[in-house]
C-alpha cells in the first residue's frame, strides 16, 4: 500500500500584479519513494509549483503536508529533509567541489566529519572524485550539472526536487547522473522532476502530472497513462493533452 509523501490541495499562486493565476486549484498526492515527473509546455507552472514545495515561494491558496521521517507537515519543519537541485546552477564558480560541499553542508548544519565523508563518497560516485579540488568554472557543463546534484543531496534528503536536472549535459552526464537518481530512490528517496525530455521522463518517472495553463490536466502512472490513452509514449500524450502550437 502506497503511503504518502506530500498531499498538495486546491493549491494557487498568482504574482503580484498579475492579472491571473499561474497555479490554479492544483491537487496532487506524491508518495513515498515515487519518482514523480511533473510535466508540461513552458510557461505551465512546473517550476512555480516545485518552488513552492521547496519553500522558496508561498502559495497564494491552498494547503500542503508532508510526512517524513521527523514526523513534520510544514515546508519549515522539514527543510532538513529536501533537497533542491535547480536548473540553474548553484555553487560558486571560483570554489572546488570539495570547498563548494564544505560551505553547503554547513548550511545544513553538518559537522567536519559527515561534510568531509559525505563530499568524498558522493564526488567519487558522480565521477567528479579526480577533480574535487580542482575550480568548478574550469568544468564542462555535465561536470557542473553533477556538482549541482552533490550539493543538492550533501544532508541525504529524504525529498529530492530535480528542475531540468539533466539539460545541456552530454549523453554519459546523462546516464551517469539517472543511474544514481535511480539508486538514492531505491534507498528510500522521493524525487520529484521536471524536464522537457520526454523520453527520458518516461523512462525514469513511474508516476507523472501534466500541467497546462497553471493546471493537472492528467495524472497518474506512467505506464497505466499510456496505455489507458493508447499513446506510444510521452510525446504523444504531451501533444494530445496540450496541441501543437508555440509556446514561449
Amino acid at each position: 500500500m502506497d503511503t504518502e509523501c506530500i498531499a498538495i490541495q486546491r493549491l494557487t499562486k498568482r504574482y503580484p500584479k498579475a492579472d491571473q493565476d499561474t497555479l490554479c486549484g492544483i491537487d496532487l498526492i506524491i508518495n513515498q519513494q515515487d519518482k514523480y515527473g511533473i510535466l508540461g509546455p513552458n510557461g505551465a507552472g512546473k517550476t512555480t509549483l516545485i518552488s513552492i514545495l521547496c519553500g522558496i515561494l508561498e502559495q497564494s491558496t491552498g494547503e500542503i503536508k508532508y510526512y517524513a521521517p521527523t514526523g513534520g507537515t510544514t515546508v519549515d519543519t522539514i527543510s532538513q529533509n529536501i533537497g533542491f537541485v535547480p536548473q540553474e546552477y548553484s555553487f560558486f564558480q571560483e570554489l572546488t567541489p570539495m570547498q563548494n560541499l564544505e560551505y553547503f553542508g554547513a548550511m545544513y548544519q553538518l559537522n567536519a566529519t559527515q561534510i568531509n565523508e559525505r563530499s568524498h563518497y558522493i564526488l567519487e560516485v558522480l565521477g567528479l572524485g579526480s577533480v574535487k579540488y580542482k575550480k568548478v568554472h574550469t568544468f564542462s557543463g555535465g561536470m557542473k550539472r553533477r556538482v549541482n546534484l552533490a550539493i543538492g543531496i550533501i544532508h541525504e534528503p529524504t525529498i529530492l526536487f530535480l528542475d531540468e536536472p539533466t539539460v545541456g549535459v552530454d549523453v554519459q552526464s546523462k546516464v551517469a547522473i539517472l543511474k544514481f537518481l535511480n539508486e538514492l530512490n531505491k534507498k528510500g528517496t522521493t524525487i520529484i522532476y521536471t524536464s522537457h525530455h520526454l523520453d527520458e521522463a518516461q523512462e525514469f518517472c513511474n508516476r507523472i502530472a501534466l500541467i497546462d495553463q497553471g493546471k493537472i490536466i492528467i495524472k497518474g502512472e506512467t505506464k497505466a497513462l499510456l496505455l489507458e490513452h493508447t499513446t506510444a509514449d510521452l510525446k504523444q500524450l504531451f501533444i494530445k493533452f496540450t496541441g501543437e502550437a508555440y509556446r514561449d
